[in-house]
């Protein structure tokens, strides 16, 4: 004879708790911030620099600004954002 585990919903609450707790502690440790990730994506680089889509295409356009193209998707080293910010201190 077999026994039969119901699971309760105060059971699926607690396992629930208990995983994102789990991930909370986790997700700190290697979570990456903008800042610390060698390539950027367009969004990412426009919020840093508080600029327009139209501006950012203007500096790939000048040339002020590399990029990297991998489908749809550009992307751009944090260290180029940081050289265009260093060059253009008033």
């Amino acid at each position: 004879m077999t026994t039969l585990d119901l699971i309760t919903r105060e059971d699926l609450q607690k396992f629930k708790a208990e995983l994102f707790a789990e991930l909370r502690s986790i997700l700190p440790a290697t979570a990456d911030t903008a800042a610390s990730r060698k390539w950027l994506r367009s969004a990412e680089v426009r919020k840093i620099l508080n600029i327009s889509p139209g501006t950012l295409q203007n500096l790939r356009n000048s040339g002020q600004l590399r990029f990297s193209k991998v489908g749809s998707m550009t992307y751009y080293k944090s260290e180029d954002i940081t050289t265009l910010l260093e060059d253009n201190v008033s």
